[in-house]
């Protein structure tokens, strides 16, 4: 009986702690998560006017989480179509070909915030964990990076060290500061030029509650920046690039690993100083500090269209789109892309997918006219580009397109009568002058255009804009290629 027990109690120790290692082994077996998106958090503050907080808490964490490289991470812009859908886990992880979704809501009452999140695996939607996390609004950044933390332990995804330190480093912060970012944000995303300005006054509240908050000049660049784009063209670039520039340094200043501040001055560099090579070294840093930053890839895909890499700017364009997959800015830009390096079939495919998306984006209306122009399908263009106006007011570029597609179809009046409305029309005391260059250069004047287009660089425009197949007309005239020369552009 003695051998029996003693032989039962080793069999038992055995099985024990083969248990132990079989439930060790699969603690540490991978998810096979890859990849994730942070739905829409919900705003059950009983207060609707708190949206925008809610939607900020969900771009900090896409934010935190992005870091870590080895997950793809949906961008903002994407998760943000969901918001308030109806539609099932399993349909928006195939659409954003994700593997697990991170649901949840945000409650903030008084000075305090509580954040509950489930991480979800799809399609099989198993749950895989669900915690709730409180705090002071002061200590929102570092309930956000505990919800972070959670996350990237449950999926048991590799983080280097450097990407562990991101995640435990968290700072106080002024909540009437951050309450004003998030506005500031909330705004920039709008992308629209009533939007852009109102983030501006956001982000200087910001900034006066919190002279030293790295991220608020950052994104107080990153909307000077656009303002003085000329696809926006609220503001001059000589008004408007120097203070994203100043705004820029001063948030690098402040933190230097901050990975959108890099790619801030980056677009400036370029667009403002016509300085590629700085341009290019501060992409590159961006990308490296915050890999899962979709506007950092959107944005060196057109520097190295710029230089003449199509071939790199397209690959760098589709790793935007498959962190920002439904973006309608992203999805709208890789289409111009795509026509820039004179693929107007591909563009008019990529176009129609972005309308289907979001019909009601103006944007990707004006790209598929400017391939259909391309095209020769001026009828067609017409029509997206009434449509395109329609959608969003005449903006400068929209009726500079129709002036084109007017021009295609030998109704000059009609594009001389639009090309004189731009003319009254006045940025900062300025009229749109690349949008007048580009009407005129489809109305055949190579001489007017090149002086539009003197004036344009005299304001130290975009030099973007000279890819555009709209100046190809002029791509063999010796004042076109100086002024390629001058501004330190390929010809």
């Amino acid at each position: 009986m003695g051998r029996r027990t003693t032989l039962a109690a080793v069999v038992g120790l055995a099985l024990a702690i083969a248990a132990v290692l079989l439930t060790l082994s699969w603690i540490r077996r991978p998810t096979g998560i890859r990849s994730l998106a942070v739905l829409p958090l919900d705003n059950f503050s009983g207060d609707p006017s708190q949206d925008y907080f809610a939607d900020g808490m969900t771009d900090e964490l896409i934010t935190d989480l992005a870091q870590v490289k080895a997950l793809r991470v949906v961008s903002r812009t994407s998760v943000m179509m969901y918001k308030g859908t109806r539609k099932s886990l399993p349909e928006i992880a195939r659409e954003l070909n994700v593997d697990a979704v991170v649901e949840g809501s945000v409650v903030r009452s008084g000075d305090q915030v509580r954040i509950t999140a489930q991480l979800i695996q799809v399609p099989a939607d198993k749950h895989l964990w669900a915690e709730s996390y409180q705090g002071n609004v002061r200590d929102t950044l570092v309930v956000q990076n505990q919800v972070a933390r959670a996350i990237a332990e449950e999926i048991r995804i590799e983080v280097t060290p450097r990407e562990q330190a991101a995640l435990k480093s968290a700072k106080k912060i002024d909540p009437e500061a951050y309450d004003a970012y998030l506005k500031g944000r909330y705004s920039w995303n709008k992308r629209t030029a009533d939007g852009l300005t109102k983030a501006v006054d956001y982000f200087e509240e910001a900034i006066a509650k919190d002279p030293h908050y790295a991220a608020a000049y950052s994104g107080l660049a990153d909307t000077y920046a656009l303002l003085g784009d000329w696809k926006f063209a609220v503001m001059t670039p000589k008004e408007a690039m120097p203070r994203a520039i100043s705004a820029a340094r001063k948030a690098l200043e402040l933190d230097d690993s901050l990975g959108k501040a890099h790619a801030s001055p980056a677009f400036c560099l370029e667009g403002f100083d016509w300085d590629s090579a700085a341009a290019d070294r501060e992409f590159q840093r961006a990308i490296q500090l915050d890999p899962g930053y979709a506007t950092g890839h959107h944005w060196y895909a057109w520097h190295l269209s710029l230089v003449g890499r199509n071939g790199e700017a397209i690959a760098e364009m589709k790793k935007a789109v498959n962190l920002d997959p439904v973006s309608p800015v992203v999805n709208s830009d890789f289409a111009e892309l795509l026509l820039i390096a004179h693929f107007p079939s591909e563009s008019i495919e990529q176009s129609r997918k972005t309308i289907g998306m979001n019909p009601a984006f103006a944007l990707a209306h004006n790209e598929l006219a400017q391939a259909y122009i391309e095209k020769k399908m001026f009828g067609e263009a017409i029509a997206e580009l009434q449509e395109a106006i329609r959608l969003s007011g005449d903006s400068p570029i929209f009726v500079a397109n129709l002036a084109r597609a007017y021009a295609g179809s030998n109704r000059n009046a009609e594009a001389t009568r639009l090309l004189d409305n731009l003319k009254k029309r006045s940025t900062q005391g300025s009229p749109p002058v690349v949008q007048i260059a580009m009407i005129y250069v489809a109305l055949g004047d190579k001489d007017q255009a090149m002086t539009w287009l003197e004036r344009g660089y005299e304001e130290r425009f975009n030099p973007g804009v000279l890819e555009r197949p709209c100046f190809d007309a002029l791509r063999s005239d010796s004042r076109f290629q100086d002024l390629l020369r001058r501004i330190g552009l390929p010809r």
